[in-house]
This record gives structure tokens, C-alpha cells and sequence, in this order.
């Protein structure tokens, strides 16, 4: 029986598209030039879907990345996957971004910490077991030399995630090991299967983007007030 799924990941600068069957990956694409979101999204997925030669009609749901993350990014994916539900009529899963990048791990880690960059040396973080299942709560942590010091006394971790570098500057812990990397499309497919499995579907009207914190618009330098 198939299983295919359209995933959809904008909630960092990057924009990236998938596919999958299963937790087969038929198709992806991923661009990281920052605030291209709303203009490489829908031509991405008409590639994937293309090149995966899979129709609208064939998908047994669509997926996308439901925050922490950009306010901006996480509109635009969201939106678009709203858009297409209903168009298409199939349902929506939302996926924990943090957990995406869970997904990502190379290597055999008995903890891993999940970051997405945010302002300063604020990161948005939670922690996942080797199996990507997460074993905390969702957190914005203002990072110091002394962060994460229990979880690294205790045994090797891997940081991972757009907030990483930030880190790897002030961590100098044996334990510590890091992996920068946006969340992508692609490695959705196991938790994205498992939400499809379950009917773990999100209400297509009123579904919202977790952001964590809200948002606060800027005023430049040459705004009128």
C-alpha cells in the first residue's frame, strides 16, 4: 500500500520540498538563500510532484514543519500547505520542527539537543533521545559556556540545527559534538508516516504555526511616527 506525502519545511531562511512513499524519498529540493520562501515554494513542489511522478489525486496527505521558527517562513509553509489541503482535498500533519532536525542526526548519539537560531544567543532548543523521540519540552535558552553542562557530564551529545555555531564559539566539552544544518523536507518522512498511520491530522481552518514566541515587528530608522 502506498503512503505518499508531500512535505513541505520553510521555518529557517531555507526553503525545502519532499516527497516521500513511505519513508521512501521519491523527490526533494532544498535552496538555503535566505527570504526566498514565498517565491521558490510552490515551484519546488510542482517539481517534486513532477519529477516523483506523483499526482495531487495520488497523495494520501501533506505535511509541513509547524514551528518553532521563522514568523515569516512559518506563514508562508503553513499557508501553502492549508491552501493546497483544501484545494486537494487531503489531509494536514504538522510536524515539530526541532524534531525534523532530530531526524537528521549522522551518527549514533544516546542525546541529542535540537537548535534553530534566533536572536543573539537565544536559541530555540529541545531535547531528543537517539531515536529522535523527544524527552523534554520545547524552550527559547539564552546560551553560555555553562549550557547543557548536566546532559554533557553525563554522556556524549550532539548539538544540531541552524543555531549550533553560536554554541560551538563558547562549548568546549569533550562530550559535545555538532552538526549545522537547516531542517529539511526530506528526513519529515518517518514522523510525517507515523502522524498518517495514526490519523494524527490537523484541522485545516483554524491550524497554526507553534512560533514560540510571538511576534514583534521592527520600526527602521526612517519610520514616521
Amino acid at each position: 500500500m502506498s503512503e505518499r506525502i508531500l512535505m513541505i519545511e520553510t521555518s529557517t531562511e531555507s526553503c525545502s520540498v519532499a516527497v516521500c512513499d513511505g519513508k521512501a524519498i521519491l523527490a526533494s529540493r532544498l535552496d538555503e538563500t535566505p527570504r526566498q520562501q514565498s517565491s521558490m515554494l510552490v515551484p519546488y513542489i510542482v517539481d517534486v510532484l513532477r519529477e516523483a511522478g506523483v499526482e495531487s489525486r495520488d497523495l494520501d496527505a501533506v505535511a509541513v514543519s509547524e514551528g518553532p521558527g521563522s514568523y515569516t517562513g512559518l506563514r508562508v509553509g503553513v499557508s501553502t500547505a492549508k491552501g493546497y489541503c483544501f484545494g486537494a482535498g487531503k489531509p494536514l500533519i504538522g510536524v515539530d520542527t526541532l524534531q525534523i532536525l532530530a531526524c537528521q542526526a549522522e551518527g549514533s548519539y544516546g542525546r541529542i539537543i535540537a537548535m534553530i537560531d534566533a536572536r543573539r544567543m537565544e536559541v530555540y532548543a529541545a531535547p531528543f533521545d537517539g531515536s529522535a523521540r523527544k524527552t523534554g519540552p520545547t524552550e527559547a535558552v539564552i546560551l553560555d559556556a555553562d549550557s547543557y553542562r548536566k546532559e554533557l557530564d553525563e554522556g556524549t551529545v550532539l548539538f544540531i540545527g541552524t543555531g549550533i555555531r553560536k554554541f560551538q564559539d563558547i562549548c568546549h566539552h569533550p562530550n559535545a559534538s555538532f552538526q549545522e544544518c537547516p531542517p529539511m523536507a526530506s528526513a519529515m518522512a518517518a514522523p510525517a508516516l507515523a502522524a498518517l498511520q495514526k490519523k494524527e491530522f490537523k484541522d485545516i481552518a483554524y491550524f497554526e504555526p507553534f512560533y514560540l514566541k510571538e511576534f514583534v515587528a521592527g520600526v527602521t530608522k526612517h519610520a514616521v511616527l
